[in-house]
């Protein structure tokens, strides 16, 4: 009777798979981005009794693709000008981690559809109705003044004395402080309002502000308010963070409230966050959006013109149009209006 011996897993085998186990699950101190794709919005936006369904073109928010980097996706990046890196540093705050970081983006792209819709209703002339209840607080820089006496979840309704229920009240209140000045708050804590004084002091260095400049360290505050809107108007985008979508939010939601298409059948891709003046703002990942939005099909791509600005998003997708020798035209806007007017002279696109 012959006792065949079993055969020993091969040591390289092993290695080979310990070393492949090695390269996707140990992550390195940095974020990886690529074009990611881009969504058409009336697939995700619905206005109660609204006009989507009789349109021929669309609008199509873009996305890049984001999370934390391997060595694979290390290395890949190296050899194509779409993938970035980006330090840890410059995507989480100090002490943020990965699920604060995740949920702050979820935060700005509620509050970006808010915005959004906001600017599209008082455009068509439909009715908003507000309700404020301060600037919530959502994060704070550790070891900054405000560290010490804010919590998460604190409503601050004045400075100094001085009603503040916007963001942007806020920050003119406090605007022009120096290291050496202090400001009082009061804030809503549950039901307890409280009087707490804050000083000013320069940004952890990893941040990468100005030096010279110097703030109470809370991190992306935002107007607290109940915002309702008549039709009602839902937004489903699931995990899609960020508010750079809030343009494009915008032209979608504009375009349901009215009886005309003013896509005039085009495919309209876009990126660019919005405020509720209707300003666009500079987003970040714009020659990947152009990427996305072309693989997409699209038309024409709307992006911040950021007033000229020689560094701007629209300049960097402009170069990449031309580099990428691709049909679809680059449109610069500044403002919601911007981009209606340019709506307003497109001839309808033939069949």
């Amino acid at each position: 009777m012959v006792i065949e011996k079993k055969k020993k897993f091969p040591k390289r085998w092993l290695a080979l798979i310990v070393a492949l186990l090695f390269v996707h699950f140990f992550q390195l101190p940095y974020y990886y981005s690529e074009p990611g794709d881009a969504k058409v919005l009336a697939a995700v936006i619905d206005v109660k009794d609204g006009y989507e369904d009789q349109d021929d073109g669309s609008f199509m928010l873009t996305t890049i693709k984001m999370g934390k980097a391997n060595l694979f996706f290390y290395i890949w990046s190296q050899f194509s000008e779409f993938r970035e890196l980006y330090p840890e540093e410059q995507i989480r705050y100090q002490g943020e981690s990965e699920a604060d970081y995740q949920h702050r983006q979820l935060m700005l792209m509620s509050s970006s559809q808010e915005t959004a819709a906001i600017v599209a209703y008082e455009h068509a002339g439909k009715e908003v109705d507000y309700d404020y209840f301060g600037v919530l607080v959502t994060q704070l820089i550790e070891g900054m003044p405000a560290s010490e006496v804010l919590e998460p979840g604190d409503h601050i309704v004045a400075v100094d004395g001085e009603r503040v229920l916007k963001v942007e009240e806020f920050f003119e209140a406090i605007e022009g402080k120096g290291a050496e000045d202090e400001v009082v708050l009061t804030i809503s804590r549950e039901e307890e309002t409280l009087e707490v004084t804050v000083g000013f002091a320069p940004f952890p260095k990893e941040m990468g502000v100005d030096a010279e400049r110097v703030g109470l360290g809370i991190s992306y505050p935002v107007t607290d308010r109940e915002v309702t809107f008549h039709p009602d108007v839902t937004v489903d985008t699931s995990e899609i963070g960020g508010p750079s979508a809030g343009l494009m939010f915008s032209l979608e939601i504009y375009n349901q409230l009215l009886k005309e298409d003013i896509t005039k059948g085009y495919q309209i891709a876009g990126t660019g966050t919005i405020d509720d003046e209707g300003r666009v703002g500079r987003i970040g990942g714009a020659k990947q959006k152009v990427v996305a939005a072309n693989n997409a099909g699209a038309d024409y791509f709307f992006v911040p013109n950021e007033q000229g600005n020689p560094d701007s998003n629209y300049q960097e997708a402009l170069a990449t149009a031309k580099k990428l020798n691709i049909d679809m035209e680059i449109i610069p806007v500044d403002t919601f209006e911007d981009a209606i007017a340019f709506l307003e002279s497109l001839p309808q696109k033939s069949s």
